[in-house]
């Protein structure tokens, strides 16, 4: 038995790692690939596999079920959470072990039927009811909208071990770590957030309450489905998808621009000058043309200050701008110093967007928006001085609070 992937007295790993895939969900990059993490639990009397791995693994993934069974049955499989990266070798585990019943709650159940799949037991589970596997308590916590309607957590009551799907996983292949201490902490931090502003980001209200469910219990250790296993950041890591869950950002600006000649992303760079000029320290200026929506929204997150800036193209807005923007609406963006300004050569129509999106997401800008025809004239230049003051202000007024 391969101690080194062993995660509790009696929990190991054993998930898999994708380096080929180019986008998770078909939308979202994956420079540095992903991780599948699946958990295995061997009680004193039953074993539990907790979620498994995409379809196309269900070689390997069974192989090492096998392995650590060592010849004993699988007693159930818990389904946290039933997207297909999770649950995609449910069919192959069903056939190894046809004495197994799954473990999930009505809206699983749901899912599974919609699934076609053929079900040999099924449990229905309550919230907060616990199953012993003999010196190893389960407990289920439902945390529904997290990011899916059936989501759930585990926890291992005597070890303080938190089964907790999606939530608090991350981007980005293992890559010989498995623990958040052996990980570069400055990457994973990142690719976490990233993780969390594009994938559970819409889901805020309800992270609110999933924390506020487990916040009574001890967390020795959190085990995600994606990313690093956080055994030393633990309230590291509660207290980001708190703030997070919020949208509380750090002082600073994100700045996307759409440009097509060069004019609008001129006044987008002079007014991340001015921003600098004016003691704004941490400053993200995106070209929406060369930076994925992901990394815009992911420090869309990460800072409290907003600049949107688009040129005007076919009366609208420039195609990827309105694209970020229909991102930003679907995700619920809220608690931003905005700032808005538009251009066009021969007339305008970027602004009235831009202003229709704000007012659509429940933002007001905080300083006067700014519209240019043509080239940037003088004038615009003093607007944009006037547009950067009034901005680096209130976002440096909340690292004063």
């Amino acid at each position: 038995m391969d101690s080194t992937n062993r995660v509790g007295k009696s929990t190991y790993w054993i998930g898999v790692e994708d380096r080929t895939s180019a986008l998770f969900e078909r939308l979202w990059p994956l420079p540095m690939g992903v991780a599948y993490n699946s958990y295995i639990v061997l009680g004193a009397s039953k074993t539990a596999l907790i979620d498994t791995v995409p379809n196309g693994e269900e070689g390997r993934f069974i192989d090492r079920v096998d392995e650590l069974l060592n010849g004993r049955p699988l007693d159930y499989l818990v389904i946290n959470h039933m997207e297909p990266d999770h649950s995609g070798c449910l069919a192959g585990v069903l056939e190894r072990y046809p004495g197994v019943v799954l473990l999930g709650n009505k809206q699983t159940r749901r899912i599974l039927d919609n699934y076609r799949l053929e079900l040999g037991g099924f449990r229905e589970l309550t919230d907060g009811e616990e199953l012993s596997l003999g010196g190893t308590t389960l407990r289920f916590y439902f945390t529904p909208w997290v990011h899916w309607p059936e989501t759930m957590m585990t926890y291992i009551v005597e070890e303080g071990i938190l089964f907790s799907g999606d939530a608090f996983g991350a981007f980005g292949a293992h890559d010989g770590a498995l623990f958040d201490d052996e990980y570069n902490f400055e990457k994973v931090q990142g690719e976490m957030r990233r993780y969390y502003s594009n994938i559970v980001g819409k889901y805020g209200k309800f992270v609110q309450r999933a924390l506020a469910k487990v916040s009574g219990v001890k967390l020795n250790m959190i085990c995600a489905t994606h990313g690093p296993i956080w055994r030393s950041h633990v309230d590291w890591v509660v207290a980001k998808y708190d703030k997070y869950s919020r949208q509380e950002g750090d002082p600073g600006v994100v700045m996307a621009v759409a440009s097509m000649y060069g004019s609008t992303m001129h006044v987008g760079e002079y007014i991340a000058r001015r921003l600098a000029v004016e003691g704004v320290k941490r400053i993200a200026l995106h070209d929406v043309s060369t930076s994925h929506a992901s990394y815009i929204i992911n420090d869309v997150w990460k800072y409290n200050g907003l600049v949107l800036g688009s040129v005007t193209y076919n009366t609208g807005l420039f195609p990827l701008m309105q694209g970020l923007c229909d991102e930003l609406l679907g995700l619920g963006v809220q608690n931003k110093e905005l700032a808005l300004f538009g251009s066009g050569s021969w007339g305008g129509g970027a602004l009235t967007l831009l202003k229709a999106f704000a007012e659509k997401a429940g933002i007001s800008p905080v300083v006067e928006s700014l519209e240019m025809i043509g080239r940037p004239t003088m004038e615009v230049y003093r607007k944009c001085d006037v547009l950067a003051a009034g901005l680096a202000e209130r976002v440096l007024a909340a690292a004063e609070k």
